[in-house]
């Protein structure tokens, strides 16, 4: 498994990390899943305060306390849940990150986080405020570097440009390649992409026309669109899990693609399919095969 510098912080990932969110509940089957992926020389591990409400933090915590001076973690903060009510409220203050961290810390069972990242951001947010924070947080050494999930490309411009931000999270793959418009400018400013969605829901593994049948639509594709663009990936590519993950990775903008698995045969697949042989030549005629959309909202 070969490794990529998060921006120009020192801190090296795997190219495939593991996205936690999907793990099961079940402590050994999530720890046959970890297992897997510490074998497969996956040493990025990802997850967020709000999956669960705790519980995911919880179990990639217990499972990987043993392990924590060989990998990367990574957590998330801005969503609050509130005591005895449903969902959650968003909250980038200062005040708020500083006590939520406390909670992350506990719950993975560690006294630091490699990554911390910003659940998400809107244009009214005092991102000075929040900047304060992780920095405040990183001069502690409670995290080493700090980061944004979001794809909204104003907050992500003005989030960079005003921070020391090691990472952007976004949505990006063969079927939403939205984000292209801003790589350059997020590599410009010394941070690195780490890309979600790479598999664009199973639409983008060989079971791909199931998963179609099961989804109204996909990021800016119509159902029809959609369908016919899934069949022609299938027709034109021996193996369409490989390159999903291949056309991810092919760009230097891009740090590590977080995959997530329920089971352990689902990593494996994922596996297999980072190490298959996938030509540059067949990715280039791809590219000039799909639509290259653009985000249409959260601009100025």
């Amino acid at each position: 498994m070969k490794k990529r510098e998060l921006g120009k912080s020192g801190i090296f990932v795997s190219e495939i990390s593991l996205g936690c969110m999907s793990l099961p509940n079940d402590k050994e089957k999530a720890k046959a899943i970890i297992d897997t992926a510490l074998e497969a020389g996956i040493n990025f591990f990802d997850t967020a305060d709000l999956y669960d409400s705790g519980k995911n933090e919880m179990i990639v915590g217990s499972l990987l306390k043993e392990k924590r001076d060989d990998i990367i973690l990574s957590t998330k903060v801005g969503n609050e849940r509130i005591a005895g009510e449903d969902g959650w409220r968003w909250n980038p203050k200062k005040a708020y990150i500083m006590e939520a961290v406390k909670e992350s810390l506990r719950r993975l069972k560690t006294d630091y986080i490699d990554l911390y990242q910003l659940h998400g951001g809107t244009m009214e947010d005092d991102a000075s405020e929040t900047i304060d924070a992780f920095e405040t947080l990183k001069k502690e050494g409670i995290i080493r570097q700090y980061g944004i999930s979001s794809i909204r490309p104003n907050v992500i411009n003005r989030f960079l440009k005003k921070s020391n931000a090691v990472s952007v999270m976004m949505q990006y793959s063969l079927l939403d390649r939205r984000p292209e418009e801003w790589f350059s400018m997020i590599h410009d400013e010394g941070a690195s992409i780490i890309t979600r969605g790479t598999l664009a829901k199973g639409l983008l593994t060989n079971d791909g026309l199931v998963k179609a049948d099961q989804l109204n639509g996909f990021a800016e594709y119509s159902t029809s669109e959609m369908k016919e663009t899934v069949k022609m990936l299938l027709e034109e590519t021996a193996n369409l899990h490989a390159t999903a993950i291949a056309f991810n990775l092919q760009n230097e903008a891009i740090a590590s693609t977080v995959i997530g698995a329920s089971t352990k045969e689902q990593l494996l697949d994922t596996i297999l399919a980072y190490e298959a042989d996938v030509s540059q030549s067949d990715l280039k005629a791809l590219e000039n095969k799909l639509h290259l959309h653009k985000y249409q909202e959260h601009r100025v």
